[in-house]
C-alpha cells in the first residue's frame, strides 16, 4: 500500500520532543492505564530509540489559503474586536472556571480587551478533552484523535494570533474510508484543488465509484435539494430529526447511510445515525462543501497540552492574566440576592472576583448547580445536554505497519469511528521503525465500563480485518509492545433530536455568571472550533457588560481575593 504525504523536516530528540514537558499526571474523571505485555521488547526499544535523535526529512502539505474565505474574515474582525475595545481604567477579574479550549479561549480574549482572567484548572494538565500526558517511557497519549479543519475560522484565527501556524500539518485534501467488504483496502474522495467550492466536493463524490452508486448519488443528491435551497432556516430546521429518519423522509438509500454516514456519525458525535441529529450533519456538509479547503485536515505537530495549551497560557500571562492548575471547585457559594459570591475550592480556598465563567463541561456544571438555579428555565433546559462516552485507544506495534497513510482513515468497523498512525501523522511522535496507532473507540457506551484489556481483545479483532497481511488478533504477527486506553465517560454533549433549543447562550440570567464550552449556543456545535467561538462570544458578552458588573456589588476591582476559609 502506498503512504500518501509524510512530515516535516526537524531533528526530534527522543526525551524532549520539542519543548519542555509540562508537569502533568493523572486523570480523575478519565480512566488510563497501560500494560506492557514483552517487558523485554520494551526495554530493547527504549535503548534503541535514546542511543539517538531521530532524523526525519520529509515534505509537508503546504498551508491552505484560507484568510480570505467570509468565515475566517468574521472570525479575524471578532478577534480584532477585543484588542481595539476602549481599554477598561479598572479591569475586572474574571475567574473562569476550566482550562479546555472554552476556557483559555475565554481567558485569552479577556486578557485582549484588557481585562485580569484568573483561569482555574481541577487537574494538573492543561487542554480538557484535548489533554494528554507523558508516560514513563517519554510517550504522550492523548484523550482524543484532534483533527483541525480549514472549516475551523476561529481555531484558524487562534493559531496565527499566537503565531503558531507552522505546528499545523497539513494532510492532502482527500478523505479515506476502510472497504469492509474488501479487508484492507480504501477508497478516497479526492477534493481537486484546481476548482473551487462546492464543485471541488462534487467532483470528489462523483469520482468515487467505490462506495455509492450513480443511482444512489443521484437520489441523495435531490434528498439535499431542500438544504442547498432552504439554507439556515431549513438546516435548524431539521434539529428534530435523526439522520436515519431525515434520510428516509427524502427517500435517499439505506446504502448510502451505511456506506458514508454512519462512519460520519461516528467521527461527528461518536454515536449512530439513528441518535444523531440531522443538524449535525447538515452543517458539517455545509461547511465542507462551501468553503474550498473547508474539509481539509491537519494534525497537530505534537501533544496539545505544549503545542497548543502553554501558547495561549503564556499569552494570558504576558497580558496579567493568571492560570492555576490543581484547583477544583467544590461549590459555587451565592450572596442573598442569588449572584455568585465565590468559587469554593476542594483544598478549602475561595476565590473571588468580578465576574465568574463556567467552562468545565455541562455534566460537572450540572452537578455544582447551586439548588436555588435549577428551576430557573436557562438551567432547567440543560437537563437534556449530556456528554457522551468515548474511549481513545493507542497501541504500540513492534513493527512499521505498511498499510496505513500519513491521514486521518475512516475505519468503517463496528466500534471504531477513525484512526491514524501516529508515527507518520505527526512530528513529535514519529518513528521510522515502529507505528502506533490511535484509534476513537465510538460508540462506547457499552464499552466505558469494560476492561483495558476487553476493549483491546475487541480493538484487535477489528483491526485484523484493517490490517489483515500485518496484524492478526492473537499478535501471531504485530505484537503489541504497550497500549493506553483513555476512558472518558461524559465528553462533548450528545448532538440528539431536539437539544439545539436547550442550548445555552454564554450570558446567563445571573448578573456576573458566564458560560462557555462547545455545548452553549454557536454555530459550530460541538468540535474545538465550538469551544472556541463559545470563549470568544462569553468574553464579548463580559465586555458588553463592563459597566453593570464595574458598578455592581461591594466588590474591590482588579483584585480577586484568594482566602482560606479556616482562616
Amino acid at each position: 500500500m502506498v503512504v500518501f504525504g509524510n512530515v516535516s523536516a526537524a531533528n526530534l530528540p527522543y526525551q524532549n520532543g520539542f519543548v519542555e514537558a509540562l508537569s502533568s499526571g493523572g486523570c480523575e474523571l478519565m480512566g488510563h492505564s497501560f500494560r506492557v505485555p514483552t517487558s523485554q521488547a520494551l526495554k530493547s526499544r527504549t535503548r534503541r530509540r535514546s542511543a539517538a535523535p531521530l532524523q526525519v526529512v520529509c515534505v509537508d502539505i503546504p498551508r491552505p489559503e484560507l484568510e480570505n474565505t467570509v468565515n475566517f474574515l468574521e472570525a479575524a474582525s471578532l478577534s480584532a474586536s477585543f484588542r481595539s475595545a476602549p481599554r477598561p481604567a479598572k479591569p475586572l477579574k474574571v475567574v473562569i472556571a476550566g482550562a479546555g479550549l472554552a476556557g483559555l479561549s475565554t481567558a485569552k480574549y479577556l486578557a485582549d480587551a484588557g481585562h485580569k482572567p484568573l483561569l482555574l484548572e481541577a487537574r494538573d494538565v492543561l487542554g480538557g478533552k484535548i489533554a494528554a500526558w507523558k508516560d514513563e517511557d517519554g510517550d504522550w497519549y492523548e484523550t482524543g484523535l484532534h483533527i483541525f479543519f480549514g472549516a475551523y475560522p476561529n481555531v484558524q484565527n487562534l493559531f496565527g494570533e499566537l503565531g503558531i501556524n507552522d505546528r499545523l500539518q497539513w494532510k492532502e485534501h482527500s478523505m479515506i474510508f476502510a472497504m469492509p467488504s474488501k479487508p484492507g483496502e480504501f477508497s478516497r474522495f479526492d477534493f481537486p484543488d484546481v476548482l473551487p467550492a462546492p464543485l471541488n466536493g462534487i467532483w470528489a463524490i462523483l469520482r468515487n465509484n467505490e462506495m455509492l452508486t450513480w443511482p444512489e448519488k443521484i437520489k441523495f443528491a435531490i434528498g439535499l435539494l431542500p438544504a442547498m435551497v432552504g439554507g439556515q432556516a431549513y438546516v435548524e430546521a431539521q434539529d428534530g430529526l435523526s439522520v436515519k429518519e431525515w434520510m428516509q423522509k427524502q427517500g435517499v438509500p439505506e446504502r448510502v447511510t451505511d456506506e458514508v454516514f454512519i462512519a460520519m456519525s461516528k467521527a461527528l458525535n461518536f454515536i449512530n445515525p439513528d441518535e444523531l441529529s440531522m443538524q449535525c450533519i447538515l452543517i458539517a456538509l455545509n461547511r465542507f462543501l462551501q468553503e474550498k479547503h473547508g474539509s481539509k485536515m491537519a494534525f497537530l505537530d505534537g501533544n496539545p497540552p505544549e503545542r497548543l495549551c502553554m501558547p495561549v497560557v503564556e499569552h494570558i500571562r504576558s497580558l496579567g492574566g493568571e492560570v492555576q492548575l490543581n484547583s477544583r471547585i467544590k461549590k459555587i457559594e451565592l450572596n442573598n440576592d442569588g449572584t455568585v459570591k465565590n468559587f469554593l475550592l476542594t483544598n478549602g480556598s475561595t476565590v473571588e472576583g468580578d465576574a465568574y465563567v463556567f467552562a468545565a463541561p455541562v455534566d460537572i456544571l450540572k452537578l455544582l448547580l447551586p439548588d436555588s438555579w435549577k428551576e430557573i428555565p436557562y438551567f432547567k433546559k440543560l437537563d437534556k445536554l449530556v456528554g457522551v462516552p468515548v474511549i481513545n485507544v493507542h497501541i504500540w506495534f513492534d513493527r512499521k505497519l505498511k498499510n496505513t497513510y500519513d491521514h486521518l482513515l475512516f475505519s468503517r468497523s463496528n466500534l471504531l469511528s477513525v484512526y491514524a498512525d501516529m508515527s507518520l501523522t505527526c512530528k513529535e511522535y514519529y518513528d521510522p521503525n515502529r507505528s502506533m496507532l490511535e484509534l476513537v473507540f465510538a460508540p462506547a457506551e457499552e464499552w466505558i465500563s469494560r476492561t483495558d484489556s476487553d476493549i483491546i481483545d475487541a480493538t484487535m479483532k477489528e483491526l485484523e480485518k484493517l490490517f489483515p497481511d500485518e496484524i492478526s488478533a492473537d499478535q501471531s504477527k504485530a505484537k503489541i509492545l504497550k497500549y493506553h486506553v483513555v476512558k472518558t465517560p461524559r465528553s462533548v454533549y450528545k448532538t440528539i433530536p431536539n437539544c439545539e433549543p436547550c442550548r445555552p447562550l454564554q450570558r446567563s440570567p445571573i448578573q456576573g455568571f458566564y458560560l462557555a464550552g462547545d455545548y452553549t449556543k454557536q454555530k459550530y456545535l460541538a468540535s474545538m472550533e465550538g469551544a472556541v467561538l463559545s470563549g470568544k462570544f462569553c468574553s464579548q458578552s463580559i465586555v458588553q457588560d463592563y459597566e453593570l458588573l464595574a458598578a455592581s456589588g461591594p466588590r474591590k476591582l482588579s483584585e480577586a481575593t484568594v482566602s482560606s476559609s479556616s482562616s
